[in-house]
């Protein structure tokens, strides 16, 4: 369960970074909406890594947490903000998803 909860709280992590994304482009109240949606999904991101690190090493939490949130933040900015994709952005991406899976393989 506490590693569904850390998926979870990654996908968060992948939504404040793009709140602070959309933030950036617009004015006034959109932009105060947009930060509202960054604060609201940090502090939804956080404390569901605190709930998963009651059972899981921290160490290994993190790592998976923050390679949930850059894999996830990397693709949102490649299909919605136009980013550019080349061989080895995409290599490291992918790089990144096999060391999240194999820390979540040798975790206890």
């Amino acid at each position: 369960m506490n590693w569904i909860i850390l998926i979870i709280a990654g996908l968060f992590e992948t939504g404040f970074a793009t709140c602070l994304g959309k933030a950036k482009e617009v004015n006034g109240t959109a932009a105060a909406i947009w930060m509202g949606g960054f604060f609201i999904c940090l502090a939804i991101s956080m404390y569901l890594l605190y709930k998963a690190i009651q059972t899981l090493p921290i160490g290994t939490a993190y790592a998976v947490w923050t390679g949930i949130g850059a894999t996830g933040t990397v693709l949102v900015g490649i299909f919605f903000f136009k980013e550019q994709t080349d061989f080895w952005r995409l290599f490291f991406i992918t790089t990144l998803i096999a060391s999240i899976i194999g820390l979540k393989m040798v975790s206890k």
